[in-house]
């Protein structure tokens, strides 16, 4: 994970302090690119302890397609959230929680632990702006399977520059939580049979946030790779705003302190050939070794 270390010592080198949407302010450059071959190991951040479970819980939940935070903490803790009679939370807590309790949110939701249209939603049920029309008073959104028909194109025409996977979706942004920070992403097929994937993320918070980001859709390559019969090849993850929060900057230099260790190998379930049939016991890291988790407070 030296490409990660490497970028988290040029914001710190290179960035500029300013102001943010959540108070905290940030130290952080704008553009940069890192790249990952998958052939040589699972880019895991091994200089603190990455939470695979949960990383790996929440993109089956995008799998899914769901927008439910209760319904990421069953599919991530084997066990629903639930709330009181008054809306306050009790049970399991995911990485969306805040999301779904925040003063500015939780107003607009639509039932306790309601997160919107965001990322699974758009992935698998995109609305077009066409209408399919019930009657001459009643209308329905037509929906778009991207997550699918990305697989299926992929299998007919693996050498095609159209295999897009979006979660900006301008006219339902206001319908979501937190609008998506990962937010593009591009597949590609080498003339050697391996699948790719080139992310755009419009906000990174580099500390938190990216290591996450960087496994997540390592693990949606090699899966996609899977179901289509392919090899891996990289994963490319283009960043807009980089940047780290200030309350961060001295977790950060612990981390750049640290020697990594050797990236570990993931283990899949071969048997599984169709996407949405993955579950949490079909992954698991291999000789995965990191040093201790370094705490930090997440910004909202």
């Amino acid at each position: 994970m030296k490409t990660y270390l490497d970028a988290l010592q040029h914001v710190l080198d290179n960035g500029t302090v300013r102001e943010d949407r959540t108070g905290t302010g940030t130290i952080g450059v704008f553009g940069m690119q890192m790249r990952y071959d998958l052939t040589l190991g699972f880019p895991a951040v091994t200089t603190k302890k990455l939470a695979f479970k949960a990383c790996l819980g929440e993109l089956l939940w995008f799998i899914e397609g769901s927008g439910d935070e209760r319904r990421l903490a069953e599919i991530t803790h084997g066990k629903a959230a639930s709330f009181d009679e008054n809306g306050e939370r009790t049970g399991a807590v995911t990485i969306w929680t805040a999301n779904a309790l925040s003063p500015y949110w939780k107003p607009k939701s639509k039932f306790p632990g309601d997160l919107g249209r965001v990322y699974g939603v758009q992935w698998r049920h995109w609305r077009t702006q066409f209408k399919r029309w019930i009657s001459s008073s009643e209308s329905e959104p037509v929906e778009v399977d991207q997550l699918l028909q990305l697989i299926e194109g992929i299998k007919k025409d693996p050498f095609g520059r159209r295999h897009i996977l979006t979660a900006w979706n301008p006219g339902e942004l206001d319908e979501m939580a937190l609008p998506p920070c990962h937010c593009f992403a591009q597949f590609y097929v080498s003339a050697d049979n391996k699948l790719s994937c080139q992310m755009y993320q419009r906000s990174c918070d580099m500390f938190l946030g990216v290591p996450f980001n960087v496994a997540s859709y390592s693990l949606l390559t090699h899966m996609i790779a899977q179901v289509c019969g392919l090899g891996v090849g990289e994963f490319v993850h283009v960043l807009g705003d980089a940047h780290i929060y200030l309350n961060h900057v001295d977790q950060v230099r612990e981390q750049l302190i640290r020697e990594p260790y050797p990236l570990p190998t993931l283990w899949m379930n071969k048997e599984i050939k169709n996407i949405t049939e993955f579950n949490m016991y079909d992954f698991r890291l291999d000789n995965y070794q990191s040093h201790s988790s370094i705490s930090a407070p997440m910004a909202v």
